[in-house]
Order: C-alpha cells, then structure tokens, then sequence
C-alpha cells in the first residue's frame, strides 16, 4: 500500500513558532511516531511526505535516523492541507491503484489500523477510519442558539487513515478544483462527487495533536503503551 502524509502545516494552535511535527513527545519527535507507525505496517510498502521546503532538513535527517526499510519520498506541500495532498497524488508511482492518506499529527496510530485500512480498501473504493460519537452534539446557529441535536446514532468522528482509488481521488481533486470547493478531508471531496465512503472503526487513542492539552494527553498514552 502507498501512504501519503500530509506534513505541511504550522504550529499556531499549538503555540509553537515551528511545525508542531517537529515538537518533542516522549523523546521523539510527532512526525517520528508517525513514521514508527507507518514502518511497523507490513501493508505499508511506501511513503510519500508533502512538506514545506523549510521542514524538508529536519524531517529528511528524521526519517534517516530511524532507518526505515520503505521508499520514502518527499513532496512540494502546498498552502492547504488539500493542496499537499494534490500535490502529493501527482508524486505517486504510475503503479500506484490505491492509497491511504493520513495526517502527520496522528501520530498515536497503530500499525494494526494502517493493516485493518489496507485491507478493507480492497472492497470499497474509498474508506475512513472513525469511531462513534459518544457525547450529545448539538447545532447551533449564528447567535449560538440550539438550532438542533442531531441522533447520536448516526454521528462518526473522522480520523485518518483515509483511504482510496487513486484515479477516482484524482478525478475528484480535480473537480474540486474547478468548481473551487474548500474541504478539510479527502473523504469530503468523495462524498460531494456522489461516491461512496466507508466507515473502518478507529482508534479511541488516534487522536490529532494540535493544542498544548493534546500533547500531553499523547505523552501519557505512549506512557502508558511502553512495557
């Protein structure tokens, strides 16, 4: 399976004046659990990394460190997470059928998550992982009102991976760039092009670390996974 990461985005929301991939967490750096995850994949066989050309240094001497076994390529990112991803489907090998995107910061991701992915992608043309919603959601409007709450039941917590068709995510890239369509996930630009997304559970513990809080809740999870 070919992997894509989406690793070009910025520290503003955690407080940090760099990429937030690039802060330490239990010793390693954020993008170096990523990239434990992704090696410790059997299904995984390359990786492709869509970074900004300041980062390019550090995550290349990151990715040396850990000596992984996998082709790993690095890839012009763009100023949005769907741009580099765009970007980064143009990168990939002509053989290249299908693909598991999945963001840098979810760095808590298991290599048994990246497998469950692979395989049931074999079945569907596109797939998220995501678990259910446990807290009441409720809608509001722009004064803050309660417009509605929607059925638990029915609501899902998108995580990465996602995965897809590389031909049927290209077409739909495409499109949304014609018809200049903002979306936060891959799964959204399949779903506005009429196709269908299938739900692989997730994991409780894939959270993506973006706040000071998040960081440290990632610390005591990896804590807790060391024997």
């Amino acid at each position: 399976m070919y992997l894509l990461i989406p690793a070009a985005g910025s520290g503003k929301r955690m407080g940090a004046d760099r990429n937030k991939l690039l802060i330490d967490l239990a010793g390693e750096t954020i993008f170096a659990w990523t990239l434990k995850a992704a090696q410790a994949s059997p299904s995984i066989a390359w990786i492709g990394i869509m970074c900004q050309p300041i980062d390019r240094p550090d995550f290349e001497a990151i990715a040396q460190g850990l000596h992984l076994t996998k082709p790993v390529v690095f890839i012009q990112g763009g100023d949005t997470r769907q741009a580099s991803v765009y970007n980064g489907l143009q990168a990939l090998p002509p053989e290249a059928d299908r693909v598991l995107i999945h963001d840098g910061a979810r760095c808590l991701a298991t290599p048994e998550l990246f497998d469950r992915c692979t395989a049931e992608l074999a079945t569907c043309p596109g797939l998220i992982a995501a678990i259910p919603v446990k807290d009441t959601i409720k809608q509001v409007d722009a004064n803050q009102i309660v417009s509605n709450t929607p059925d638990r039941a029915t609501l899902w917590a998108a995580q990465t991976p996602q995965g897809f068709e590389v031909a049927a995510l290209k077409s739909c890239h495409d499109r949304g760039l014609t018809e200049q369509w903002e979306v936060t996930d891959d799964a959204a630009l399949f779903e506005r092009c009429g196709l269908p997304v299938k739900i692989v559970m997730g994991e409780e513990t894939n959270l993506k670390v973006t706040t000071p809080q998040d960081l440290a809740i990632a610390e005591f999870i990896l804590r807790q996974r060391q024997p």
